[in-house]
């Protein structure tokens, strides 16, 4: 790199020390920014300090001010494009799955790093995953090179990786709920996963049991016939140790942003026994599991939605019932952010050589 031109005085230094910082960021786009965790993605990547957001791209609002769609994002101006029109170091696709792939799959194999929001590189199994989403993968071969991005279970993988598969929002709570438990060793027998998640885990997309008349004051299961996120749960925390079966059950509850999970988590009783004071053990395992990881907190109380909302952060909560001999674990995510934008751009930081909590190290707002 050379400098752009002769220094001629000593005023002139930090503008051309400007000038060679610009130049060295990366350039990142987001394909398809009109979804919920795509324009999550552009209201964090715009005030990003390591990088230059530099396309946007949206087929139903193409030829679009981005602030004109999204009035919230008012410092910028950027249109929204059709489709990728310049050369990137790094893109975002949130599209959904199938298309996601589709367009992730040319990417790759250009050389672009890729962070794939949709669940179509998540599961290792083209087998599992066809018979999860009912459609064919049109890259199956990109499987085994697709990282899981959980920044907390993988983080050497994904600084070295190309293309990384965003977890969905319900396993990561789940996950960071009963990772430490089953690394440990100390689990023996089925872990069921009771989840809560706010409307808008289920996107922009209209549908009727969304609508506000419908999930207004009231809270409903779903999805009791298995759904799409409980293979990846699964998947993941085999890699980590033994399990039996993982139940996994989401409600739906009228609030817009949040996901809480309580696990409940059948321990050992050779373990159990073997321990003079298993409630300390259990929250000494927590907290040593995440003593590195800087969006994980593992927390003295049952935690609450709010208590994460609009960060990056998980509170986690262990707590070892002495009359049942069980572990609950509660973990409390904001599904837009450490569910979904704000994750992907952990793995981003991790990519690119950059500090993994720049740009994402927001405080939670309350109330």
């Amino acid at each position: 790199m050379t400098l752009p031109h002769v220094i001629e005085s000593a005023h002139e230094l930090p503008r051309v020390v400007y000038t060679i910082v610009s130049m060295s960021r990366s350039r990142v786009a987001i394909i398809n920014v009109t979804g919920y965790i795509g324009v999550d993605l552009a209201r964090i990547l715009l005030r990003h300090p390591g990088i230059d957001l530099v396309c946007v791209t949206g087929r139903s609002a193409a030829g679009q001010a981005l602030t004109d769609v999204f009035p919230h994002l008012s410092d910028t101006d950027l249109v929204i494009k059709p489709q990728l029109d310049t050369e990137v170091d790094l893109v975002f696709s949130s599209m959904p799955h199938r298309a996601s792939a589709e367009i992730v799959g040319p990417l790759v194999k250009d050389g672009v790093k890729v962070i794939d929001v949709s669940a179509d590189f998540r599961l290792k199994s083209r087998k599992e995953y066809e018979a999860w989403y009912q459609v064919a993968h049109p890259y199956p071969e990109l499987l085994a090179e697709a990282v899981y991005g959980l920044p907390e279970l993988h983080r050497d993988e994904i600084r070295g990786a190309h293309l990384v598969a965003n977890p969905g929002c319900y396993p990561t709570g789940a996950l960071l709920a009963i990772a430490p438990a089953v690394a440990a060793g100390i689990v023996q027998g089925d872990i069921i996963v009771d989840s809560k998640s706010g409307v808008s885990g289920a996107g922009r997309s209209l549908s009727l049991m969304t609508h506000y008349a419908e999930c207004n004051e009231s809270t409903a299961a779903y999805s009791l016939g298995g759904h799409r996120h409980e293979p990846e749960i699964v998947q993941e925390a085999r890699l980590l140790g033994k399990v039996g079966t993982i139940i996994f059950q989401p409600h739906l509850v009228p609030m817009s942003r949040g996901i809480l999970s309580t696990c409940y988590i059948p321990l050992s009783p050779v373990w159990r026994d073997s321990i003079d004071d298993p409630v300390r053990r259990v929250t000494d395992m927590y907290h040593e599991f995440y003593a590195d990881a800087p969006f994980v907190h593992v927390v003295a109380s049952p935690p609450a939605t709010k208590h994460v909302w609009g960060s990056n952060y998980c509170h986690v909560f262990p707590y070892y019932d002495v009359r049942t001999g069980r572990l609950l674990v509660v973990s409390c995510i904001d599904n837009l952010v450490k569910g979904g934008a704000g994750q992907a751009v952990q793995d981003m930081n991790l990519m690119l050589g950059l500090g993994e909590t720049q740009g994402i190290d927001a405080l939670p707002v309350y109330p």
